[in-house]
């Protein structure tokens, strides 16, 4: 079983001998190893029971040190690193020889952030390597926010799991590239949704010399799980941060597909529920239940989603039902992860 600690000088020990360690970051546990070394690479795919074909991120201590992973460096993609850095946005860019290919399905471009969380910003800093982390659970299922989701997961599979308490914002990096656009300016093409949403994005690129395009890539969430050729980024899957149970995703508590679903139950079936700032007349007392932010908070919902997924998901239901977020800011993140996790049953 994995062992877990606070010590970061461990953690990189067990780094150094090529092996898996989950660790902390603001916005999910990642599943690291040394992001040069083919071998450990290849066993996080073993370990999550991940395709090949999805890409990993290599996660670097400052900006200076992505300079050995890539090519060149747009001074676009540069720009967006001043500003989102340390911080939960992920780039793309053309890989340099020594990253290998099992980082990058095999893809010419790899993916780099500086995570900001203090114990694995010294962790990297400890270290002469990057780390590929994707996020630390089991392929498909929920992502882990706590050293707790991380053991129930992976616990038999890894060495060790590095405890920095819960995460900070709950939802994973928003990955972007750097594009040439067909007017000739660069675009910002966004591949994941995340925890930098699109607005603060789009304000951001707004205020700087000749207002650079923000566009959504079309494959953004639309690749089956069974997908053979590489992704050309990590997030792209259709299904995925799924429970194991059944989840209906509502826009309305009076919905009708609600009624209908619920009268389509067995005699004594348990629904479980998770609500933004209220639940419905529906939910039974005693029920099981998550409230995300009573107070309409997104930051605070975002914090808790996962959490309360996981923790609904173990409650034995037969069906859970999510009311959508509000379709703004982390809202349509959150919505976006929640349509994706009603996918393993739809």
């Amino acid at each position: 079983m994995a062992q877990v600690t606070r010590d970061v000088q461990q953690a990189a020990e067990w780094l150094r001998r090529g092996e898996l360690v989950a660790i902390p970051t603001e916005t999910v546990y990642g599943l690291a190893c040394n992001g040069l070394n083919e071998k450990a690479v290849g066993q996080i795919f073993q370990a999550k029971s991940r395709p090949s074909t999805n890409p990993l991120i290599l996660h670097v201590p400052h900006l200076g040190a992505v300079q050995g992973l890539v090519r060149d460096l747009p001074p676009l993609a540069r720009v967006l690193m001043e500003r989102f850095w340390p911080g939960p946005l992920t780039l793309l860019l053309d890989r340099a020889p020594g990253v290998p290919d099992a980082v990058t399905a095999g893809l010419p471009r790899v993916a780099v952030r500086m995570p900001d969380h203090p114990l694995t910003l010294a962790l990297l800093a400890a270290l002469d390597f990057p780390l590929a982390a994707p996020s630390a659970n089991r392929s498909g299922y929920v992502s882990p926010t706590t050293a707790e989701h991380v053991k129930a997961q992976l616990g038999d599979r890894i060495t060790g799991i590095l405890d920095g308490g819960p995460c900070a914002q709950g939802l994973e990096s928003t990955v972007v590239a750097v594009e040439g656009g067909a007017d000739g300016r660069d675009e910002v093409v966004v591949y994941r949704l995340g925890a930098v949403p699109v607005e603060a994005l789009r304000a951001f690129l707004d205020g700087l010399p000749g207002s650079p395009v923000l566009r959504l890539h079309t494959a953004v969430g639309t690749a089956p799980p069974s997908a053979a050729a590489p992704l050309a980024a990590p997030g792209l899957l259709s299904m995925h941060y799924s429970p194991l149970t059944r989840l209906l995703l509502v826009d309305a508590w009076d919905d009708p597909q609600l009624a209908a679903q619920l009268a389509a139950l067995p005699p004594g079936a348990r629904v479980g529920w998770l609500g933004f700032t209220d639940l419905p007349p529906a939910a039974r007392p005693g029920a099981p239940s998550r409230l995300l932010s009573p107070t309409g908070d997104l930051g605070e919902a975002a914090r808790h989603l996962y959490g309360a997924l996981i923790a609904l998901d173990g409650t034995g239901c037969d069906l859970l039902v999510a009311h959508r977020l509000p379709p703004h800011d982390l809202g349509a993140v959150m919505n976006e992860r929640l349509t994706r996790a009603a996918a393993r049953h739809a």
